[in-house]
């Protein structure tokens, strides 16, 4: 059996690894020659994986010895020691986290496989795999941090990273505008984090510890009980952060333009690491979160608005990535109205099944991008279904996971949330029943959406006739089309670790221990009889969504989306325009601050602070030495005069 003490190496080695790779791979660039920088790059994150493979098998032993074991801690070093605030740079590996662990590891390790063949003619190619293995490391840290404010060090990695890699092509201004879009929206959020941690740090008396905090949280005599206002300043403080790392209604609008990134670089960041990070947070915290029943419904709420806001907007894009991007938007709308609904193993299953299937698709998407020459308009693709076979059946089972096909993984995981959007009630009843009902037909109504644009996307992809004479698609090498059989294998067979079963949801029951808290403060009012009856219900949605794609796109009302938008031509240029948001947020934030900004500079910097403190004294200086240079006349007599006056000035001085 292996020792605790092995694991704790074990979780250095699977943080380390990826950060190792970064420096290599960042600092000698030149030196090493491509097949070395592929193999430092990819074989480091599966080292890491392979590490976590075998912390789970060491946790599950000693779990079997001890029912009661429920977690393992390995401190590095002490970090920060300041008065009452002692931090240590200290790993936590508990079900939650080894689940998140092994998503990020396994299929992050996918996609540096997949980048070897997609990313091989870039110039770049050392500086692209040392960005990846220091996001991956990032995402890590996030992970496993023992501590929120270790937990925030990986946010800020992740945020860092996303504008190294969405920027990576810095050339093009486009890019490297998208770059900088994400790291300053992340920021705005990342704002409210910080100020719930100074709270928090008020709270404990100086600990951000996270198992510290969950044992303050469960005594009924902590400041946690008595103050619920700062529960819920703190919980939505930290519900900001996540809007912007997990793109929610109005910290989202960074997510879509993060496409002009690498397609690699986009299957990571919207599958596996960056979005799920504010998911994760929150179900990290989930015994804080209880404890606020405002705070739940503001993110239940937002999670279901964001899922059907980005799922109409996704039904009109021709870009095949900015189709996935609004995909994931709406997707992680899902994963935050779990959450905020009480359900938080239910958010993770989802989680875990869209990493599967969302990364299976936006890597599909970039093997048709490589083989129509870089044409990502899927208005001029199809016919891709015989030329790019492995592509095809892959992008197809990862099509149907996500529009709820019985019997795939997005299946389950949409239906377990659907059912606790329904079901599930705060044990402190002050949440309304209707608030139930209005999340339950917002989700149902992005689920139909989602099966109508993701089919719309795979008919005018692979069906058909080709619509470009001039290309000559062709199946991608084995580097791109293994990452994407293992992950679709993965897409159609996840969910039957959260099979809906009385004691047979073995993700449930893995990440009980994590939740008790959290599902101690929440009731059920549905019964499995309900459960049953809604996914006939999610069946019926998904199959009427892929049979009028089937109809508008392949079938006998091909005509019939040409007339739609001639005759909805406001509402279907405002879905194209994807609501004019980010023209509203250019107009009442952007062009007032940088108007402001100019003006600040005019007045107050340069007239005010450089007029006064900087160039006034040097002004004043030169003008002294300008008067005092003319004294300087080299005549005797002149300065006898000047001596004689002195003299009487002083006597007279002293007398």
């Amino acid at each position: 059996m292996i020792k605790e003490t092995t694991i704790q190496s074990l979780l250095y080695v699977i943080v380390f690894a990826p950060l190792i790779g970064a420096i290599i791979n960042g600092v000698f660039p030149r030196v090493l020659s491509r097949r070395a920088v592929s193999v430092i790059g990819v074989g480091l994150p599966t080292i890491s994986f392979v590490a976590t493979v075998l912390a789970l098998v060491g946790f599950l032993g000693l779990r079997s010895a001890d029912p009661t074991y429920t977690a393992v801690s390995a401190s590095l070093f002490s970090w920060i020691v300041s008065g009452p605030i002692s931090v240590d740079f200290a790993l936590w590996l508990d079900p939650l986290s080894i689940v998140m662990t092994l998503v990020v590891t396994g299929i992050g390790s996918l996609i540096h496989l997949y980048s070897v063949g997609y990313m091989h003619d870039d110039p770049s190619y050392a500086r692209y795999f040392s960005h990846l293995n220091l996001f991956l490391f990032s995402m890590l840290l996030l992970v496993l941090g023992r501590s929120l404010l270790l937990l925030f060090v990986g946010w800020e990695g992740v945020g860092l990273c996303s504008y190294l890699l969405i920027g990576f092509w810095f050339d093009d201004m486009d890019k490297a505008i998208a770059g900088k879009k994400a790291f300053i929206v992340n920021r705005i959020g990342d704002f409210g984090f910080l100020i719930a941690m100074f709270f928090l740090i008020f709270a404990l008396g100086g600990s951000l510890d996270i198992p510290s905090l969950r044992a303050m949280v469960a005594d009924p005599t902590s400041i946690f009980h008595s103050n619920t206002a700062m529960v819920t300043a703190v919980t939505l403080l930290l519900f900001l952060g996540a809007t912007g790392k997990s793109a929610q209604i109005p910290l989202y609008i960074w997510l879509p333009d993060a496409m002009a990134g690498p397609t690699p670089v986009s299957a990571l960041i919207h599958a596996a690491t960056m979005v799920t990070a504010g998911v994760y947070m929150i179900a990290r915290l989930n015994f804080l979160y209880v404890l606020s029943p405002v705070s739940m419904a503001v993110v239940a709420t937002v999670g279901a608005l964001t899922a059907i806001f980005a799922a109409s907007i996704g039904l009109v894009q021709n870009d095949i990535k900015k189709v996935l991007a609004y995909s994931t938007v709406s997707q992680l709308g899902y994963m935050v109205l779990a959450v905020g609904v009480g359900a938080f193993g239910a958010g993770i299953f989802h989680l875990m099944t869209h990493a599967f299937f969302k990364a299976c698709l936006f890597l599909g998407a970039g093997s048709v991008i490589h083989a129509m020459a870089g044409e990502q308009d899927i208005q001029k693709m199809g016919g891709l279904r015989k030329k790019m076979p492995i592509t095809h059946i892959t992008f197809l089972i990862s099509t149907m996971a996500i529009a709820g096909v019985p019997l795939l993984s997005g299946f389950f995981s949409k239906d377990e949330i659907l059912f606790s959007a329904l079901a599930l009630q705060h044990s402190s009843g002050t949440v309304a029943p209707w608030l139930n009902k209005l999340w339950f037909g917002l989700a149902i109504g992005a689920a139909l959406m989602t099966a109508i644009y993701m089919f719309r996307l795979y008919f005018l992809t692979f069906s058909g006739e080709l619509r470009s004479p001039d290309a000559h698609p062709h199946e991608s090498p084995a580097s791109m089309t293994i990452p994407l059989i293992v992950l679709a294998i993965g897409a159609a067979l996840a969910g039957y670790l959260g099979l809906p079963i009385p004691g047979k949801n073995l993700l449930h029951n893995w990440l009980a221990p994590v939740f008790a808290d959290g599902a101690s403060a929440i009731n059920s009012t549905g019964s499995h009889t309900l459960e049953y009856a809604l996914m006939g219900v999610s069946t019926v949605v998904a199959l009427a969504g892929i049979g009028l794609a089937w109809a508008l796109y392949r079938g006998p009302w091909q005509h019939v989306p040409a007339k739609l938008q001639e005759s909805l031509a406001g509402l279907y240029k405002t879905l194209v325009n994807k609501y004019y948001v980010d023209e509203a947020y250019n107009a009442v934030v952007v062009k007032p601050l940088i108007g402001g900004s100019k003006l600040l500079h005019r007045w107050v910097d340069a007239g005010l602070i450089d007029g006064i403190a900087v160039n006034g004294p040097a002004k004043a200086l030169a003008y002294v030495g300008r008067t005092a240079r003319r004294l300087a006349t080299g005549d005797v007599q002149t300065y006898a005069a000047i001596f004689a006056i002195g003299i009487v000035l002083l006597v007279l001085f002293v007398m």
